[in-house]
């Protein structure tokens, strides 16, 4: 499976303010990229805290839509979240610490649940599990939990981070990569490409696992 992170951050590089408030830090031009990046894409994944956060749809303007995954080890998607509405199939991996009683009423309103973990998700083996049933390609847009996680886990393969004219600040506002943080064997990156968009720049990375 080939493993795409994709972001928009600051110039200082957050991905919202420290109240978690979702701004339009890129423009049409960008949005249209990650229209196509979704459309060629097997599945489209985000963690729960996106989820309760900012309430996406996961979809795409114009294409086919992905599978949409959501890392959720307690299932605390709520069951009318955007992300459960559409023909799109919605993927929940799981802990074995979730609720069953929450399993089953996502799983009433057509969620598929993958359990995969004990106390949180295990990432590679949720995604073993997406490999096996046919996800070649898979596009993570955040937060920067879930992106932290797989960097650690050495899930990542490539990483799109759209860098927008503003800056955020703030020592609590999400960054692309939040989690514990690296003290030692640290992700390094090949930079494969450099794009001006709208009043941006878009850098494109290969990742050494």
């Amino acid at each position: 499976m080939q493993v795409r992170v994709n972001a928009a951050t600051s110039v200082d590089g957050k991905l919202a303010s420290r109240e978690r408030e979702q701004l339009a830090i890129s423009g049409p031009t960008d949005f249209a990229r990650v229209d196509e990046l979704r459309a060629a894409s097997d599945a489209i994944m985000v963690g729960v805290g996106t989820v309760l956060a900012d309430d996406p749809s996961l979809t795409c303007d114009d294409g086919e839509n992905p599978v949409r995954v959501i890392a959720d080890s307690r299932a605390r998607t709520p069951t009318d979240a955007r992300v459960l509405e559409g023909d799109a199939e919605t993927v929940l991996l799981v802990s074995d610490a979730a609720d069953p009683d929450r399993l089953s009423a996502l799983a009433a309103i057509g969620a598929t649940v993958i359990e995969a973990g004990t106390t949180q998700v295990d990432l590679a083996e949720g995604l073993s599990t997406l490999d096996r049933r046919g996800v070649d390609s898979l596009l993570v847009e955040g937060g920067g939990e879930i992106v932290f996680s797989l960097f650690a886990a050495g899930l990542v393969d490539e990483l799109s981070v759209y860098v927008g004219s503003m800056v955020i600040g703030g020592r609590n506002a999400p960054t692309l990569a939040d989690g514990e943080g690296f003290t030692e064997d640290y992700p390094t990156l090949d930079l494969e490409a450099v794009e001006r968009i709208d009043d941006g720049v878009l850098l494109e990375y290969d990742v050494r696992n």
